[in-house]
């Protein structure tokens, strides 16, 4: 009787198995700390629902310098991937749309029922489509180098922080009565406008790359007390760069017109330039 599972010998000739290659480190570390940021937003939805406002606007704050310093990261070390790159959109969309709109909401918003939900979904889908549109853009190889130093509409974490500015101005004093709703709804509504608006915002993207040697003090005198500033009078601060960074708009849209208009003018230039180039129109000796 023949056994039911007679032993074999292994085909010498069969290929293995495909393994998994190993993934770098420098890769797994800007990936950790937008994993760390998206922590922090889900963390801030639980404090404002424990009415700890404070501490949510905090881990906010710091999601939002984490988001800034992840993308860095990941070019410092070489460490980009595609997989970053959507991973860092989904904690954005997190952590600047659905966790600033539901704070805001249980802080004031809900005292308008239905209309102030409304106001909150309205905050979370322009943030959503803000992200879905920078995406879609920056994978865009024929924009202008000039470009690059704006954003179209107000970027997600910005839109985040500036509508924040309600809760600022609550802990300098300011009363946020059941009558203060409708304004708090309206200036949300201005910021959701503005994340998908196509007003030119200051990206920043040029600073760093080089600065003049006798402005490396004055930088180090002023980051410092920048950082003091904003530890020991945090609100204010806050409050105070708020209304700064949206009254900077309408002179970073005058800005990119004259930019617009210079970079139209050279192109017009070199058409006419090549227009009056001179064409040789003798036939060309046969070789």
């Amino acid at each position: 009787m023949k056994p039911l599972f007679p032993p074999f010998a292994p085909d010498p000739n069969e290929p293995r198995r495909r393994r998994f290659r190993p993934v770098p480190l420098r890769v797994l570390a800007p990936n950790l700390i937008t994993l760390f940021a998206l922590c922090l937003g889900l963390t801030a939805i639980r404090m404002a629902h424990e009415d700890r406002l404070e501490l949510a606007v905090y881990a906010i704050l710091v999601a939002a310098f984490l988001d800034g310093i992840d993308g860095r990261v990941a070019r410092l070390l070489k460490g980009t991937s595609r997989f970053g790159a959507e991973l860092d959109s989904l904690a954005d969309f997190v952590n600047f749309g659905v966790a600033p709109a539901l704070i805001i909401y249980s802080f004031t918003l809900n005292g308008l029922g239905g209309f102030g939900w409304v106001i909150a979904l309205v905050f979370a889908i322009a943030s959503c489509l803000r992200l879905a549109r920078f995406n879609v853009m920056a994978e865009d190889p024929g924009r202008a180098d000039w470009k690059k130093d704006f954003f179209v509409g107000m970027p997600a974490p910005a839109g985040a922080v500036a509508g924040f500015l309600p809760v600022y101005l609550h802990f300098l004093g300011l009363p946020m009565d059941a009558y203060m709703a409708f304004p708090v709804a309206l200036y949300m509504l201005a910021i959701a406008f503005l994340m998908v608006s196509s007003l030119p915002t200051y990206a920043g993207k040029s600073i760093g790359k080089r600065v003049p040697r006798s402005w490396v003090l004055p930088i180090f005198v002023a980051s410092v007390a920048f950082v003091a500033l904003l530890l020991t009078f945090t609100f204010e601060m806050l409050a105070a760069c708020t209304l700064l960074y949206l009254a900077m708009i309408p002179l970073t849209f005058a800005r990119y017109r004259r930019l617009e208009r210079e970079h139209q003018a050279r192109a017009r230039e070199a058409r006419e330039s090549r227009k009056d180039e001179p064409v040789d129109h003798r036939p060309s000796s046969p070789s």
